[in-house]
């Protein structure tokens, strides 16, 4: 499928304009989902002495990036929707940037870690490979980058007003590797079963850095799903 600028412009303005919508109401049904695994399976990757320099991609209200914090670290937010940055930035005295996916400025090797947690799902299948390289170019040597994703067989679909690309394991790893990402972990945790396919996590970081990987198999509905289905 070849998208049209504009048809690119339309996925990053209605997408933003859900979250900008409907803002309050995600905050508050995503505030009590425990993440911890995920922040954990980041932090434990990094080799270099803390406190980390870590950008939340896709921070959302802050609540991760709050966390991030009180952990003692130093934790950047980038979300494109204008009330997420809003709430981010009260709830958790953060530096936090408006920049929309597909309309990136990241600086160059800055980050020790990036966590996009349920959010490089967003980002149309042709765009991915230049958004993959922008993180891979934020990271310093040795730096990880983790996500996760709504499982899928590769289809490519509006859903409820916003835009998603729903990996399989094989296909998320090509787009990784297509990147100059390498696997250094992947974990599989069989969780509750749910309506859409299972979440896939990985973490990585950029060659001759390390990458890496975790998988959820079924479905941390609780955790993930939730926020985005």
């Amino acid at each position: 499928m070849t998208l049209t600028r504009r048809e690119f412009e339309r996925i990053s303005t209605d997408t933003l304009r859900h979250y900008n919508t409907n803002a309050e109401d995600f905050r508050e049904g995503t505030r009590d989902h425990d993440v911890s695994q995920n922040i954990d399976a980041l932090l434990r990757h990094i080799d270099v002495a803390p406190p980390f320099a870590i950008l939340d991609f896709g921070c959302g209200p802050g609540r991760d990036l709050k966390a991030f914090t009180s952990l003692g670290h130093r934790a950047v937010g980038l979300d494109g929707a204008e009330r997420f940055v809003a709430m981010a930035r009260e709830a958790t005295g953060c530096e936090v940037w408006r920049q929309d996916f597909l309309h990136l400025d990241l600086p160059v090797a800055r980050f020790d870690g990036v966590f996009a947690n349920a959010s490089l799902f967003h980002v149309p299948s042709e765009d991915l490979p230049r958004v993959l390289r922008q993180l891979h170019s934020t990271l310093k040597p040795g730096g990880v980058l983790f996500s996760s994703n709504p499982r899928g067989n590769n289809e490519e679909y509006w859903n409820q007003g916003r835009y998603g690309r729903y990996h399989d394991i094989q296909g998320w790893r090509g787009f990784m590797a297509g990147a100059a990402f390498i696997e250094i972990d992947h974990i599989e945790l069989h969780q509750v079963a749910s309506d859409r396919g299972s979440i896939e996590l990985f973490a990585g970081c950029p060659l001759p850095k390390k990458v890496f990987d975790r998988d959820v198999i079924d479905h941390l509905r609780a955790a993930l799903v939730s926020e985005f289905l």
